[in-house]
């Protein structure tokens, strides 16, 4: 859901970036970019739409074999304007089939986010128990009531399908939750049936603090409770919650876990995901957790909510691959927008046994875009090692897993070591572990600012994590235009995009101040959109 104070700047920047930037080089032009899904930065794996604006993934459901993806969409330009909700389907979460849009704006407002359901019993009333209907929940934001100054600009609504999410009917009583009054910014409902009360409960996300409804037939909503005005990241608003359940692996723990986007005051500026983990009674949900922690410690992963309904109990996420600090920026033309890759999230033991951590790691989808894979065995890097004529696929999506061994070096181990993404221009993307501040990070600021002139963007994201043991496992699933690093068994992932002049591709190990031993291998993913490259 969009800020909408984020929004007239950022439309007049856009206006210019979106528009009329199409880089171009010599290097550049030796690549075909010709062809639908090709240009550029288009990413090649990961959704994006096939023109104009998009943010927010909504409404993710699972039904009769298909995955839902709704999006925050605006079909008449690649720039922020009055939200829809787009609409694809998908049978292996990979690859995608765009639907005609699923909601537009109305007398009652734009469309902003929200989520979908299976009504299995049809509680509702809205289709049958042998036909049950899908349900959309999503906000209305009122434009009438903002420019009156208004606090009561945002209230809940419900759409309803009975084919199978191809049509859409919107409730003849909405809006289902009015705005109490208190909260101008009161939105992105995440449904779901509380199996232990038989009823259903919404999470709402109320200026900086998530609220609790209940009902027994998703139209008639009481208020449950709220729950974070002392927790947390308070630097922004808070948005898109969500509330689920996660088994504690190695344990016989179940814990609830509660997402809350928020925007700005993420840890890499501007927004973000944090998460909090305690319990649910189906009224109140509490949690012990003091401190604040986060699902992505790079910049470009929000609005980030999970699939109701996945198959075999799998709580799989999906983000939006931006942040609002230049998302309307972007040197784009035909469209503005892509998804990060879906991810299963998992709940770990925290550090020393105390609290919990999420975990977040590829689904296992991607593997069906596998094409050839290189072996990549005892790399002793000292300085840098060029691994780019190792891979003769080097302009496909890559799947790079490395193991760095940390006892191999034998007292001369790297303060520095990681991977570098680069072209001939000098422009490149630290991925890397520096052991004095025990952190992650990546470093883009050579990583082609120029493209998107905000100076915010040129920037370090670190992610502390304490790395113990004799060795550590990396992932970096590389697009044209972004990379997804994973690491630790998914305790630390990090999502960054990036513009470079040319496209990046060099693939480098470095280290600084000693070496490092490595085995790994890189997998050439196979585009959704265009399979020959």
């Amino acid at each position: 859901m969009k800020p909408l104070a984020c929004y007239a700047l950022g439309a007049l920047l856009s206006l210019a970036a979106c528009t009329g930037h199409k880089p171009a080089t010599a290097d550049t032009e030796a690549e075909d970019f010709s062809g639908p899904y090709n240009e550029m930065y288009r990413p090649q794996i990961h959704f994006s739409p096939a023109e104009h604006w998009m943010n927010d993934p909504n409404g993710l459901v699972y039904y009769d074999g298909e995955y839902h993806l709704f999006y925050q969409y605006y079909p008449e330009k690649s720039v922020w304007g009055p939200m829809h909700w787009g609409h694809a389907v998908s049978r292996d979460l990979m690859h995608w089939e765009h639907l005609p849009i699923a909601l537009a704006p109305d007398s009652l407002g734009y469309i902003f986010s929200g989520s979908a359901v299976v009504d299995w019993e049809n509680t509702s009333g809205l289709g049958t128990k042998e036909n049950p209907p899908l349900l959309a929940f999503f906000t209305y934001h009122n434009p009438d009531a903002e420019q009156a100054k208004k606090t009561t600009v945002e209230s809940q609504a419900l759409a309803y399908s009975t084919d199978r999410g191809r049509t859409w009917t919107k409730y003849a009583g909405n809006p289902i939750l009015p705005n109490p009054g208190d909260a101008r910014d009161f939105r992105d409902p995440k449904v779901f049936w509380h199996k232990a009360s038989s009823r259903w409960i919404v999470s709402l996300a109320c200026g900086d603090e998530i609220r609790f409804y209940a009902s027994p037939d998703c139209k008639s909503w009481t208020y449950l409770s709220s729950f974070g005005r002392d927790r947390g990241g308070h630097g922004g608003v808070w948005e898109c919650p969500d509330l689920f359940q996660l088994p504690v692996a190695g344990t016989d723990e179940t814990k609830w876990v509660l997402i809350v986007n928020i925007n700005p005051g993420g840890p890499a500026g501007g927004s973000a995901t944090q998460y909090f983990v305690g319990d649910f009674d189906g009224k109140t949900f509490t949690s012990p957790q003091r401190e604040t922690l986060w699902m992505d410690h790079g910049a470009d992963n929000y609005a980030g909510v999970t699939w109701s309904e996945a198959p075999d109990g799998r709580r799989i996420l999906i983000g939006w691959m931006n942040n609002w600090l230049y998302a309307g920026d972007k040197p784009c033309v035909t469209w503005s927008g892509a998804m990060t890759l879906p991810r299963e999230l998992g709940l770990v033991p925290g550090p020393d046994g105390k609290g919990y951590l999420l975990t977040s790691t590829p689904v296992r989808e991607l593997d069906g875009l596998r094409g050839e894979t290189v072996m990549l065995k005892g790399l002793q890097v000292d300085g840098t090692l060029d691994l780019t004529k190792r891979i003769p696929f080097v302009r496909s999506a890559l799947d790079l897993r490395l193991t760095f061994d940390l006892a191999a070096a034998k007292g001369s181990l790297a303060t520095r070591y990681g991977v570098r993404l680069s072209n001939s221009k000098g422009e490149h993307i630290d991925i890397g572990y520096d052991r004095n501040r025990q952190a992650f990070y990546i470093d883009r600021t050579h990583a082609g600012s120029k493209a998107l002139p905000v100076k915010e963007f040129a920037a370090v994201h670190t992610a502390p994590f304490v790395v113990k043991g004799q060795t550590v496992d990396w992932r970096l699933v590389i697009d044209r235009a972004s990379v997804e690093f994973f690491a630790a068994g998914g305790r630390v992932s990090m999502t960054d995009v990036f513009y470079p002049s040319e496209l990046f591709r060099t693939v480098e190990l470095f280290t600084e101040k000693g070496s490092i031993h490595a085995d790994g291998e890189v997998t050439q993913l196979q585009s959704v959109w265009n399979p020959s490259k």
